[in-house]
């Protein structure tokens, strides 16, 4: 048992040398067209019901590799900058990615909670941004499914959603496990995520009709990977961010 506790502390260090923090394009250079995008899709959820506010968003998408993880903490650096405190809940126990973007540790986390190994206040972790704190996923259980659709899950969003303005959930693509869908009645919403010239067309409809299913209220789209110029550079790298909501 230690042993394998150990070969996994060695893999959390492992994942940490490949940070992210430099995709934080709203942190450093929040001028760039990239950021505006991302302060457009911030304003535009407050919009969407200005007398019920959405507060508990779960963001996924119909397949890896579209840009949701990073969406997610690109936005809850705009939500933070505009005076709101934010917590992100990485909820992608098979393919962790928050702790990245911010240099943190992923030893303990949400499933350490869920499992009741640990508090809830010693799983947040600040990011060193203001206002924004992340619950990394922690150890990588062998059920994420059946953690995520637990009572103490919905115990975990409410008392993040006490704790902060906007709380933000990482899921899992849609289509590949069911634990997005899981998610997606313990939320105010759903934003699904989709890759300019990547995402298939049927892909999206089948994402929609898996959270069509469990009644899950999809407040909308944001289109990611999309070509700034014909020249490539800089804002290809970093993408640039549409968004799409239902009105």
């Amino acid at each position: 048992m230690f042993d394998m506790f150990k070969k996994n502390k060695q893999k959390d260090s492992r994942s940490l040398l490949k940070t992210r923090n430099n995709e934080l394009i709203v942190k450093h250079n929040p001028k760039s067209p990239a950021s505006e995008a991302y302060r457009s899709i911030r304003t535009n959820i407050s919009f969407l019901s200005p007398d019920n506010p959405l507060t508990k968003i779960a963001i996924t998408s119909s397949g890896p590799s579209e840009g949701k993880s990073l969406t997610i903490a690109n936005l809850a650096v705009s939500m933070a900058q505009n005076g709101k405190n934010v917590i992100i809940i990485d909820a992608d126990m098979r393919k962790p990615m928050q702790h990245k973007f911010y240099d943190l540790p992923n030893f303990e986390g949400l499933s350490n909670i869920l499992t009741g190994e640990i508090d809830f206040e010693d799983g947040l972790r600040e990011t060193g941004i203001d206002g924004l704190q992340v619950i990394t996923t922690g150890t990588t259980p062998p059920n994420p499914a059946e953690l995520l659709n637990s009572k103490r899950m919905e115990e975990i969003i409410k008392r993040a959603d006490k704790e902060a303005d906007m709380v933000f959930i990482d899921t899992p693509p849609v289509i590949a496990v069911t634990d997005a869908a899981v998610l997606s009645n313990k939320v105010d919403g759903v934003i699904l995520i989709v890759a300019s010239h990547q995402t298939e067309e049927s892909m999206i409809v089948r994402a929609k009709e898996q959270l069509d299913k469990v009644n899950a209220n999809i407040i909308g789209t944001i289109i990611t990977k999309y070509p700034v110029n014909s020249r490539g550079g800089y804002y290809d790298y970093y993408y640039y961010y549409g968004n799409s909501f239902k009105g």
